[in-house]
């Protein structure tokens, strides 16, 4: 079976879905069409459209485009079935219904930022990250009823350095990604339209306890000082630099964006505790000072410590 046997829809919204896309269309595969999601207003004053990043690539390259509001539309569905893919591959998109992943012939699989059976859900590179994973990863698996419970296809790994943020993570899985998916088809044209797969049942029984990656919202951002600093530092590193971990001072909000592990332990001061010496901002963990190196005070731009501590050589405040 060859590449030129396949009519492929992609389906994805966010630039992480970009790279999958792209590497379609510069290694020459047949994409039929392009699912993504609606403009959304923006501006201060929701006054604009923007277009997801995924229509952008799509229509500068001549692809035809569906932005359906409803995956079960009666409408969307018979656009969709008029294409007549027999491959469906989706990226960074939404729960699709049974409708539309059990359309195509050879099925349709996913391109999942993260190693499954752990993490799934929406936001599997912030909580890798954020839980101080030493690794992650891409999964392909074909879609079912349930979400990211498909039998896998393929996976790849992706170290995590210690201070790794989650876009220096995203960047290398996007990569990675597009690689996966590669060799994800070329496994099912090896296979005349099916690739061998594993139920993810079968690795339940070594992977542990498993992990969730549930959508990020403003209250999960917010930084809880009464824990270790590598908890925290943790924390920061996989919310950087969006959409950022967050604590108030003076009642203020407070964002910071990047951090360091100090080996200075915390004796009698109050978890959240800030401490100016010199330059250099520091807070207190539960147990060993963190040193603060980029933030954004309310209202203000974002900035390394050095040039809020020469505002605010006085302070001695404590985050909450």
């Amino acid at each position: 079976m060859d590449k030129k046997d396949l009519r492929i829809v992609f389906m994805g919204t966010p630039e992480f879905a970009v790279g999958t896309l792209q590497s379609l269309v510069e290694e020459g595969y047949p994409v039929v069409a392009v699912v993504t999601g609606p403009d959304r207003p923006v501006g201060r004053h929701q006054d604009r459209l923007q277009a997801p990043a995924v229509k952008v690539y799509a229509e500068a390259h001549h692809l035809p485009v569906l932005q359906p509001e409803k995956l079960k539309n009666p409408e969307f569905l018979g656009q969709l079935a008029a294409f007549n893919a027999n491959l469906q591959i989706v990226v960074a998109f939404r729960m699709l219904p049974e409708e539309v992943w059990a359309m195509p012939e050879y099925g349709t699989f996913n391109v999942h930022a993260a190693l499954l059976p752990q993490y799934r859900g929406a936001a599997p590179i912030n909580w890798a990250v954020i839980n101080g994973e030493t690794e992650t990863g891409v999964t392909t698996f074909f879609i079912d009823k349930k979400i990211d419970t498909g039998r896998i296809i393929l996976q790849k790994h992706l170290p995590i350095g210690v201070d790794d943020n989650v876009e220096k993570v995203y960047d290398g899985l996007e990569k990675l990604g597009a690689e996966t998916a590669l060799e994800t088809i070329q496994k099912i044209l090896r296979g005349n339209g099916k690739a061998e797969s594993i139920p993810q049942s079968e690795m339940l029984k070594t992977v542990g306890p498993l992990k969730a990656a549930p959508k990020i919202h403003k209250d999960t951002c917010r930084i809880d000082w009464h824990q270790t600093a590598k908890h925290i530092h943790d924390f920061v590193r996989g919310l950087s630099p969006v959409p950022g971990a967050w604590t108030t001072v003076d009642g203020q909000m407070m964002k910071i964006f990047q951090a360091r592990l100090t080996d200075i332990p915390v004796s009698g001061d109050q978890p959240g505790s800030l401490s100016v010496d010199g330059k250099h901002l520091y807070a207190a963990g539960n147990d060993l000072w963190i040193e603060i190196l980029e933030l954004q005070p309310a209202g203000k731009r974002r900035m390394n410590a050095a040039d809020f501590v020469n505002g605010n050589r006085q302070l001695s405040q404590v985050a909450k």
